[in-house]
């Protein structure tokens, strides 16, 4: 009984939210009132302060925080060790991934995962970058897969590829005969760009402005789809990840052109809450992104 109390005060510290602790565990606000009031009542102290719109935990809770953490990854890892000894990975498996990963680099990886392990039964949402980092945080998929990763208290990332961004353009675009290009050759086009809050968009400008490269942006996109069928008509030429196009350029309607000099990719990773990184699942998941290659034991039981 006490193992799903402390699971929920984690998430109540962790979201801050009466309500979202509660969606995270499948119970009503009032259940999570009660169990945060049974552990006060427990060890006699208060460990939340309540507010109007959010909660703060007290040096009490803050302690006992840290205490909850450590028990629930023991926990974790005991039922772990325990399903190893059969060398069965099973169980349910939650990702959220940016559209782009998500249509590209993930289904292969998944498919491979499905063939290893039958037993696991993984759900895939996809959301913007922003949105994946609240899913993880508050606990709504195991694991979530954007680009750029970044570091945010209470989670980890790993890398798991890296995608070169290549220049794309219509096949009748001027640029289209080169072989490679410079950033400098960039300078004046009519350029498709994604929005401005997202990470690939962010590291592009940094890179054009570092270059003094100025761009006539004619429309710009959230997801790389959007942009690749602009590109498509003609509407201009964009930096977009080599993965996402490869069909676009086998089938002709595309052109990729490598950038020269200083080599420009995006890293891709996947991030999650630091207990996780011990589940089996979500290690055999890890080591299928990482290019299909299976953990040590996983292998020798192979």
């Amino acid at each position: 009984m006490y193992l799903e109390t402390l699971k929920v005060f984690c998430d109540l510290a962790e979201t801050k939210s009466f309500s979202k602790a509660a969606d995270a565990n499948g119970i009503t606000q009032s259940a999570v009132s009660q169990q945060i009031r049974a552990l006060e009542t427990a060890f006699h102290v208060t460990l939340v302060e309540r507010h109007r719109k959010a909660c703060a935990l007290t040096p009490e809770g803050r302690l006992l925080l840290e205490a909850s953490r450590k028990i629930l990854e023991i926990y974790a890892a005991l039922g772990d060790q325990l399903r190893q000894t059969r060398s069965v990975i099973e169980g349910k498996l939650r990702i959220g991934s940016i559209f782009s990963i998500g249509l590209h680099e993930l289904p292969p990886r998944l498919q491979m995962f499905r063939g290893l392990h039958p037993e696991v039964e993984v759900s895939v949402e996809y959301r913007r970058s922003p949105e994946i980092y609240d899913m993880v945080r508050d606990g709504e998929v195991d694991v979530g897969l954007v680009a750029y990763p970044q570091y945010r208290p209470g989670m980890k990332f790993e890398i798991f590829e890296e995608d070169e961004l290549v220049v794309v353009c219509h096949p009748k675009h001027p640029l289209a005969a080169r072989k490679t290009l410079m950033l400098s050759d960039l300078n004046g086009q009519r350029f498709i760009a994604f929005d401005p809050d997202i990470p690939t968009r962010k590291v592009i400008d940094r890179r054009l402005r570092r270059h003094r490269v100025e761009l006539q942006y004619t429309v710009e996109f959230d997801n790389v789809e959007m942009v690749k069928r602009a590109v498509e008509i003609n509407s201009g030429l964009s930096l977009v990840p080599r993965n996402t196009v490869q069909s676009e350029v086998e089938a002709g309607s595309l052109i990729a052109i490598p950038l020269a000099g200083e080599r420009f990719a995006r890293p891709l990773g996947a991030i999650f809450k630091p207990g996780r990184a011990r589940s089996l699942v979500h290690k055999a998941l890890l080591a299928a992104l990482r290019n299909g290659e299976l953990p040590s034991s996983q292998a020798r039981a192979a």
